[in-house]
């Protein structure tokens, strides 16, 4: 079972979902997204979750070339592992998501377990002014979007970044995800330890209220076991709560600008670091033995299921 233990973070930078009228601290460009990934690795989060984005316009970029920008410097500047996403932008396909993981090879990387509506939509509501023409059409179309994993594209993501020995942050945006993952394992074609990402709060997948959370873990232990270590992200207002919830119950953590933009009631985060700190203060409530964590990698430094078991 997912046990109670110190908990890892793991910081997504900037991610696909929010765009940059939205916060004047969400990174956008090459500089900005390593300047604050190396902030939060020194904040303490043993991963990096990252993407890419047009420096002009804040547009989520899935090129090789646009990790290209960013990448060296921040493997340069930390010990802390790399997870790049396979998600990209619900709006992508597969074989244009898993570029930059076939390209760098990553220790990590994100795999999202199955379709869903991914409705980004009510933010229109909440924000009237855009400095660039896509934002405003990119989540307007997001009501007829349906962000597409089929399990072809599960394969063949699994297949272009198993070569290489990356393993896998498996976000679960629903219960459904976590039998599509049972599926696979029992196939063979992943193996434990698994690394779950619980996603709450997307419209399109499960909700934040806590017997969600309490849900998704239930349904996890009873279809994995041993063989899983659980990590949860709370989208928007329901990322610290969400977190500390998980913690409290044996789990790791995700924050960072990617999920949501908030360090508290309408007041915007002006870093991911700040993201660093949910809940309560003590370091080995929420934080987590970073050092001992990547001191666990295996030969060559690369991230091994044993280092993922430890979580």
């Amino acid at each position: 079972m997912a046990d109670r233990r110190k908990v890892i973070i793991t910081c997504a930078v900037t991610g696909a979902i929010h765009t940059p009228s939205m916060s004047p601290h969400l990174p956008v460009t090459p500089d900005e997204i390593v300047s604050e990934a190396l902030a939060a690795a020194e904040a303490g989060a043993a991963i990096l979750h990252l993407h890419a984005r047009d420096p002009e316009t804040g547009k989520p970029d899935q090129t090789p070339e646009a990790f290209a920008r960013f990448l060296p410097r921040i493997k340069q500047g930390t010990d802390a592992v790399i997870n790049l996403t396979t998600g990209g932008s619900p709006f992508m396909r597969a074989e244009e998501r898993v570029r930059p993981a076939e390209a760098f090879k990553p220790e990590v990387a994100s795999l999202n377990m199955g379709s869903m509506n991914f409705g980004l939509y009510p933010m229109l509501e909440r924000y009237k002014d855009f400095k660039f023409d896509w934002e405003r059409a990119h989540l307007e179309a997001s009501r007829d979007l349906v962000f597409r994993n089929s399990f072809k594209d599960i394969e063949t993501i699994l297949s272009t970044c198993q070569k290489h020995g990356t393993r896998f942050e498996f976000e679960c945006y629903d219960i459904g995800h976590l039998y599509n993952l049972k599926h696979f394992l029992e196939r063979g074609l992943v193996r434990a330890p698994l690394f779950v990402q619980s996603v709450f709060g997307i419209l399109g997948g499960i909700g934040t209220h806590a017997e969600d959370v309490a849900h998704m873990k239930r349904t996890a232990d009873r279809l994995f076991g041993e063989r899983y270590r659980w990590s949860v992200l709370g989208a928007g207002a329901a990322q610290m709560r969400i977190a500390a919830q998980a913690a409290a119950m044996g789990g790791n953590v995700r924050v960072g600008l990617e999920d949501s933009l908030w360090a508290g009631p309408k007041r915007l985060a002006q870093s991911n670091a700040e993201h660093r700190r949910p809940g309560p203060r003590d370091r080995n409530a929420v934080g987590g033995p970073r050092d001992a964590f990547l001191e666990r990698r295996g030969p060559g430094g690369v991230l091994s299921g044993s280092d993922l078991a430890s979580c």
